[in-house]
């Protein structure tokens, strides 16, 4: 099967992870909420499948380019 993997698009903190690793989601879906200057902007899965990895947690500190899940499709 194949992945996409969701990276973090700018530099901020995670609010929020809404799902799990083994969770169906589909293209649009809410994955998390990342803090950036001052604004709450959710991360969405770009393609519908199962979230196999989870790379971020609530509170984390994060830079462009880390994993933020990984979605098997």
């Amino acid at each position: 099967m194949a992945q996409e993997i969701v990276e973090v698009p700018m530099t901020g903190k995670i609010l929020s992870v809404d799902v799990k690793v083994g969770d169906k989601v589909k293209e649009g879906d809410t994955i998390c909420i990342l803090e950036s200057m001052k604004m709450e902007n959710p991360i969405v899965a770009t393609v519908g499948g199962t979230i196999t990895e989870i790379g971020v947690a609530a509170n984390q500190v994060v830079k462009p380019g880390q994993k933020i899940a990984v979605i098997e499709y």
